[in-house]
């Protein structure tokens, strides 16, 4: 217990700073890959820390790596700090009010999410230092979880090979270690190609690029009968080719993303939704451009290490709330339906407001989120923990999430997610045999299979992308 007290007052002396970092990544409010001003600030921080601090990692311009320490073992903690589109909203607010109009929130907590995991890869440091202990300390700071898996970017060049184990959390509603069931993703554009013309005078001489994506669209939902039933399909059209009504569009675009249990799965999905592409691209003599823009792989689970986790957090205990949070939390509430007050993963959270107890260790079978942390742990064994920053009932990519990261409550919930990642981490840099037994167990999980990056190799991440 003398290291659990010796890491919470580490965390606790520096708290303040890392609750106005996490209030500096709120505001910036970055979208996927351009995350430059979250980016920068993690670095200045790391650097004032005394990490080693390695930007543009794997050659994406807001991906960074800082290093502490030498010699093994290696402990990885992933950050977040991607936001989402049209999320703009006001913290502290029990009713939808916009900051910019179109304008972005952290809708998923990632402002707390990459500031916690910052925190506790420092507190691990300082430990580390005043203990004499060996071990390198690395922090990787990850963009585009939402759109763009820079975490599968990174993994295909290697900069998770040498890691030991890796460590991370994720924002929720509930106190709990390693719920998500992770499905394996991609993400691919379908760019139809026509031909204008006076959609009155003469549409019999226009191709339209428009058509086509329809088709395509109701195409797929045809196809969704025919598909196993734990995948998932979505899609955006993300070109309609203009908003003029009287030009037969000559261009236009759709991104669809397929999920499946695994990436065999995924890539069986993705070669029919091809054909169905081809077929729109023939019926509406126009041409079809395929885009691959990026995927994860499915989550392997370490057990070793969520014991290690559950074990630490249970001795941490659970973030403590005060009334006037409580009662915040019970008028976010009211703005949400009651069908997702009901969508719980355990009935013993329905009726509560602020989670108080640990979930015991288990799956959300409900659970069909995807994530590019699994990418991470097919290379090294990695866990990760949620603690409640948020109201019971509180959906992810939401108004109400905005409001409540950015307030105490979502500090909190911060705060003590990175004395659980960083109290693991200690526990097992001291008992080195839990380290071993946990890279056993990722073996024998895969078996005969090996890591292969989702992503293709001639891909380059969409930031690089952009700028070619």
């Amino acid at each position: 217990m003398e290291y659990i007290k010796k890491i919470e007052q580490m965390i606790d002396n520096k708290k303040n700073n890392y609750i106005n970092i996490s209030n500096k990544i709120w505001d910036f409010a970055e979208l996927s890959y351009e995350e430059r001003k979250s980016s920068n600030l993690f670095g200045e921080v790391l650097e004032s820390e005394g990490f080693e601090v390695t930007k543009n990692a794997g050659g994406i311009e807001t991906a960074l790596i800082g290093s502490f320490g030498k010699g093994e073992p290696i402990i990885a903690f992933l950050g977040e700090y991607d936001a989402l589109a049209n999320l703009s909203q006001e913290k502290n607010a029990t009713e939808y009010k916009p900051i910019t109009k179109n304008g972005n929130g952290h809708g998923c907590g990632h402002n707390l999410l990459g500031t916690g995991a910052l925190a506790a890869a420092i507190a691990v440091k300082d430990y580390i230092v005043e203990n004499n202990l060996s071990g390198t300390i690395r922090f990787y700071g990850c963009p585009a979880e939402e759109s763009g898996d820079g975490k599968t970017y990174m993994a295909r060049e290697g900069l998770f090979d040498d890691v030991d184990f890796a460590l991370t959390w994720h924002p929720k509603s509930v106190n709990a270690v390693s719920i998500m069931n992770a499905l394996a993703t991609y993400q691919v554009y379908f760019r139809f190609k026509g031909t204008s013309s006076h959609a009155s005078i003469s549409p019999h001489l226009g191709r339209s690029a428009l058509d086509a994506v329809e088709i395509m669209n109701v195409g797929v939902n045809y196809l969704r009968e025919h598909i196993i039933p734990e995948a998932r399909v979505h899609y955006a059209v993300t070109n309609t080719g203009g908003s003029a009504p009287n030009v037969v569009q000559s261009e236009a675009e759709v991104m669809y993303l397929m999920r499946a249990p695994e990436v065999k799965e995924v890539e069986k999905i993705y070669e029919r939704i091809k054909k169905i592409a081809e077929g729109a691209s023939l019926i509406t003599e126009t041409k079809v451009e395929i885009e691959f823009d990026s995927g994860t792989s499915n989550l392997i689970k370490n057990e070793t290490i969520d014991k290690v986790m559950i074990e630490n957090f249970k001795k941490l205990g659970t973030p403590k709330f005060t009334l006037d949070e409580v009662n915040f939390a019970k008028r976010i509430q009211q703005t949400i339906p009651e069908e997702n007050k009901e969508d719980l993963m355990d009935n013993s959270l329905k009726g509560a407001t602020l989670a108080e107890d640990i979930l015991p260790l288990s799956i959300d079978e409900k659970s069909s989120g995807s994530t590019d942390v699994a990418d991470v742990s097919w290379i090294t064994p990695t866990s990760q923990v949620h603690t409640a920053c948020m109201a019971i009932g509180t959906s992810l990519h939401s108004w109400q999430a905005v409001s409540q990261v950015g307030t105490s409550i979502g500090h909190k919930g911060m705060i003590h997610a990175s004395k659980v990642l960083a109290t693991t981490a200690v526990d097992m840099l001291q008992n080195k045999n839990l380290i071993e037994d946990a890279q056993k167990e990722k073996v024998e999980k895969l078996g005969q299979s090996k890591y292969i990056s989702p992503i293709p190799k001639d891909v380059v991440a969409p930031i690089n992308r952009i700028k070619t």
